[in-house]
């Protein structure tokens, strides 16, 4: 998928490689720094990547992976599945990198999966990503001890 600024492509095990041996943690994440280790990327990809309930794509401008997005827990019966995106560290965030990666994934869910329901969520202290979900017209459904959760259905 093409957008302005960005691609979004199939996320192949050596791409996944190439974001998280860039990748930076996002303190609005987690406090914890983030080591590469090619074994524990390799899990990732065979446990999540593969994983037949979720469609990833690799984020990328000027031919660098800057991002993973993907559609996670995709059910079909119910039409619905959520939202999730990583960019690899904040020198790529701001940008409108992120917001366009994730109207091409609505574009592709509502679409071509046909999907009714995309949600979302959010880390309570990533008020960055919150106000990209409400900029894309999600609607805040409630939140936890950990995360707002969101949602937006497809118009007709």
């Amino acid at each position: 998928m093409q957008g302005k600024k960005i691609s979004l492509l199939p996320y192949t095990r050596v791409r996944c490689h190439e974001f998280y041996r860039k990748y930076i943690s996002d303190p609005m994440m987690t406090e914890a720094e983030y080591v590469y280790n090619e074994e524990k990327v390799n899990q990732y990809y065979d446990l999540k990547v593969l994983d037949a309930s979720r469609i990833f794509f690799a984020i990328v401008c000027d031919d660098v992976i800057i991002g993973e997005i993907q559609l996670k827990r995709v059910d079909n019966v119910n039409a619905c599945a959520t939202l999730s995106i990583v960019m690899s560290e904040d020198k790529v965030k701001n940008k409108g990198y992120g917001t366009e990666a994730e109207r091409l994934i609505l574009a592709y869910g509502f679409e071509t999966l046909n999907l009714k329901t995309i949600y979302a969520d959010a880390v309570h202290r990533n008020y960055r990503s919150k106000h990209v979900l409400e900029k894309l017209g999600f609607v805040h459904l409630y939140d936890d001890t950990i995360l707002s959760y969101y949602k937006l259905d497809r118009v007709k």
